[in-house]
């Protein structure tokens, strides 16, 4: 009879615990600062700095290539963007973010580059439109996608420095994280580098004597 009281007792007692909790949404687009690692804000400002930089390049107005009709907007294929840092940190984020922003431009036509961005998906859909299953006239071969005039790929990286505690710091020690987002635009056909852009983020953090981390 104890046992139960108890076992009682422990489930109200999580039941108010619970009932006492809640979920709030914030803002997607505040200043992260709950660590000095790499956040949605960091996201943010490379992917919008290095959209604009793209969108204000004369070099990557239009082009003109066999194949294309009136159409002279540069057809621009996505690679991947290198993790170089010393966290896991999910890159296609970034790109994502880069990729949506210029397709709402209208200046870019895009095209899927690889497995990742879109030709697996590709894939399976010419293979299940060849096994019989769709009327034949209807049915893609894939042999007509667009060939991309330029290729967009990057690389980020970071430096990170710390001090130890001492007398002179009162205990605390200093952290300092800094990023290098790099990106570069090349011409496919020519190996030309029609663009290229270096974005920095420095951030830096106090952790009190008896602070953690």
């Amino acid at each position: 009879m104890k046992t139960l009281s108890l076992l009682t007792a422990a489930a109200l007692g999580a039941g108010l615990l619970s009932a006492c909790s809640s979920v709030n949404y914030g803002d997607p687009d505040k200043v992260e600062t709950l660590t000095i690692d790499y956040g949605s804000t960091d996201l943010q400002a490379f992917a919008d700095k290095m959209t604009s930089s793209l969108l204000n390049n004369r070099a990557l107005d239009y082009l003109d290539a066999s194949g294309k009709t009136e159409d002279k907007r540069i057809i621009a294929e996505f690679g991947g963007i290198a993790n170089e840092t010393r966290e896991h940190i999910n890159t296609n984020q970034i790109s994502r973010r880069i990729l949506s922003n210029l397709q709402e431009s209208g200046k870019f036509r895009f095209v899927a580059g690889g497995e990742a961005d879109g030709q697996g998906e590709i894939a399976d859909a010419i293979r299940f439109q060849n096994s019989g299953k769709v009327r034949e006239d209807m049915a893609k071969a894939g042999n007509n996608q667009l060939g991309a005039d330029v290729r967009i790929y990057g690389a980020l990286s970071d430096i990170y420095k710390e001090t130890g505690r001492s007398i002179e710091s009162l205990g605390s020690k200093r952290k300092d994280l800094y990023y290098q987002f790099f990106m570069t635009a090349v011409n496919i056909d020519t190996g030309e580098i029609l663009w290229v852009k270096e974005e920095d983020i420095r951030k830096t953090a106090s952790v009190s004597l008896f602070g953690r981390g």
